[in-house]
């Protein structure tokens, strides 16, 4: 008969205390295995970053869409206001382009250069236009006894531009005429909803403005 002693050293028992000793470090490294990779917490939080980033992309998204659609909308305006100004002009005479070179010479003969006839290369700044297509529409409108051409006091070489009494009276009719264009094409929106517009596009060109004009003080 065998002493408690012998029958704890036999392999069978040996074996079967090996045997509890892993599996209890099994569970354990579990454990910390678990513990280490967050568990469920830690899935739940990567997925709602993820949901998070989905969202902002969807929203970054349909945002990029609505300013696209804007600008084919304010396209679409820009361009059923001018065939509707372009009609109303025709008894006139006029034509936009026109219309643009007088509206400039009427402000800078009243606010910007008083008592000073602005020069045809100034003209064709302020309309965006190269110089032979601001010397069309003076020539157009000078036949049109609209426009005069002057010598320029400062230098009797150059040629300054001036409204006739003519030109003022066409400039007081196209802003009629442009006023009333406006009118019908925004006539089915509320007026608050107008304010917000002008608002917007007013500070989307500011902006757009100074962006352009930062290479260039950057070349400087």
């Amino acid at each position: 008969m065998s002493s408690p002693s012998t029958d704890a050293r036999r392999p069978g028992t040996a074996a079967t205390t090996d045997t509890a000793e892993p599996a209890g470090t099994t569970e354990a490294a579990a454990s910390a295995d678990a513990a280490g990779s967050g568990g469920p917490g830690e899935g739940a939080e990567a997925a709602g970053s993820t949901e998070a980033d989905g969202s902002a992309d969807a929203a970054g998204s349909a945002a990029a869409t609505d300013i696209a659609e804007l600008a084919d909308e304010l396209n679409r305006a820009m361009k059923r206001i001018r065939h509707r100004t372009v009609h109303r002009l025709e008894p006139y005479g006029l034509t936009p382009g026109q219309g643009r070179a007088l509206r400039v010479l009427e402000r800078a003969d009243r606010c910007e250069t008083p008592g000073r006839a602005i020069r045809l290369s100034e003209l064709a700044d302020r309309l965006n236009i190269a110089p032979r297509s601001a010397t069309t529409v003076v020539d157009a409108l000078e036949q049109g006894g609209l426009v005069e051409r002057v010598p320029d006091p400062a230098d009797r070489r150059a040629v300054g531009l001036v409204l006739t009494a003519a030109g003022r009276a066409a400039v007081e009719r196209l802003a009629q005429v442009r006023q009333e264009v406006a009118q019908e094409y925004f006539s089915g929106a509320d007026p608050d909803e107008v304010t917000v517009m002008l608002k917007v596009l007013r500070r989307a060109e500011a902006a757009y403005a100074q962006a352009a004009r930062r290479p260039a003080a950057a070349s400087e």
